[in-house]
This record gives C-alpha cells, sequence and structure tokens, in this order.
C-alpha cells in the first residue's frame, strides 16, 4: 500500500505540520519505504514465536504495600521556608 502526497498532506494538517513542497515529496517517498519494509515483515513465518513485549525478561519491582508510620507534621515543616497553622505557606500564583 502506497501512500499518496494528498494522504501525506492530510496527516500533517491532522499533527498541525508545515511541510514545504520538497518535504512532502522526501517524506511521501521515505513513508512509503517504511510501509514496504513492514509489508515485507509481514511476510515472515511467526507462527512459532511467542509474543513478548520486551526483548529481555522484565520483572515486577515494586514492594508490598505495608502500612508505615508516615513523617510526623513537625519533622515535615521543619525546612519549609514558611509555615502557618501546621501547613506550608507558599507564594500566591496567579
Amino acid at each position: 500500500m502506497a501512500l499518496t502526497k494528498e494522504e501525506v498532506l492530510h496527516v500533517a494538517q491532522l499533527a498541525r505540520l508545515a511541510l514545504e513542497p520538497g518535504e512532502v515529496e522526501l517524506f511521501t517517498r521515505q513513508l512509503n519505504d517504511i510501509l514496504a519494509y513492514v509489508e515485507k515483515l509481514q511476510e515472515l513465518d511467526t507462527s512459532g514465536v511467542t509474543p513478548m513485549a520486551h526483548v529481555i525478561p522484565v520483572f515486577n519491582a515494586f514492594r508490598e504495600d505495608e502500612v508505615k508510620t508516615g513523617l510526623d507534621r513537625d519533622a515535615a515543616l521543619d525546612n519549609a521556608p514558611g509555615r502557618e497553622e501546621g501547613s506550608f505557606v507558599v507564594p500566591r500564583i496567579i
């Protein structure tokens, strides 16, 4: 399936890209080369290959969800540049 210049211009418009005439030619040729390569990959027999999301094994690195005591309010506010009534005081941003 080859892309036309009109299709490349349509996709560029959807992506809010302003393309020069030379770029349209270049991108049309490059995208068609990519699609031709993907079509060539589709010819491979992958029926015996197990699907994978990563090339190397990835293991869950999350810790167990355990209840722990949190930081004391006064300890958290010790390094605050400003504090008032047990809360951080920050500059107003409007």
